[in-house]
């Protein structure tokens, strides 16, 4: 009996961890304001959160914001589908707030003279397995691009400008699905 116990304990242990190995590394297309991909994203668990590769062509020169939202929508061409920053912790927005950050809080990037961003971000408290910090909880979430830097410390986000670019982070679409963003108040939130 306690070698089928320990048996049936180990398959467990095995598959679940074979479940989490499905969802990192997870690729995303980012996509602009005219629907055109421009970029990539991929997630990856580590021991220190999730790891976030980003290559992005197109952009204009100079710092721009990058955050998770709490939605996989995508609707060009601002964006507001995606709802707001990704703070299932409610916390204030900022990585330079004490009573921060957002989970999906990130630091700046830049675009290169061609608007070539080639970066390597960190989510420390975010991960990819299940749990309330998941970016992949209920349907996903997504990743979002916006036209000016975070300036770390304005709340609800950063006061980081439109959004210009949008990609889905998700095991799967979920177009026929409607979401608000969690505070109604917020919905205008360019951030």
């Amino acid at each position: 009996m306690m070698k089928w116990l320990c048996g049936f304990l180990f398959l467990t242990l095995l598959l679940a961890g074979c479940a989490d190995e499905k969802r990192s590394p997870l690729d995303t297309s980012i996509y602009n304001g005219n629907n055109d991909k421009i970029g990539t994203a991929t997630f990856k668990e580590v021991p220190e959160g999730v790891e976030v590769k980003l290559t992005v062509e197109g952009l204009e020169p100079g710092v721009h914001a990058v955050h998770i939202h709490e939605f996989p929508k995508c609707e060009a061409p601002d964006f507001q589908t995606a709802g707001n920053h990704f703070n299932p912790m409610s916390k204030d927005h900022g990585l330079m707030n004490t009573k921060g950050p957002h989970v999906g809080d990130m630091a700046n990037v830049e675009a290169d003279g061609s608007g070539l961003v080639d970066a390597t971000l960190m989510l420390p408290e975010a991960t990819l397995k299940e749990g309330q910090k998941s970016l992949l909880r209920k349907e996903g979430t997504s990743i979002v691009i916006h036209s000016g830097q975070d300036d770390g410390m304005s709340q609800p986000a950063g006061d980081s400008g439109e959004r210009i670019a949008c990609g889905k982070v998700t095991l799967k679409a979920s177009e026929d699905e409607t979401s608000d963003p969690t505070d109604p108040d917020m919905k205008q939130d360019k951030g």
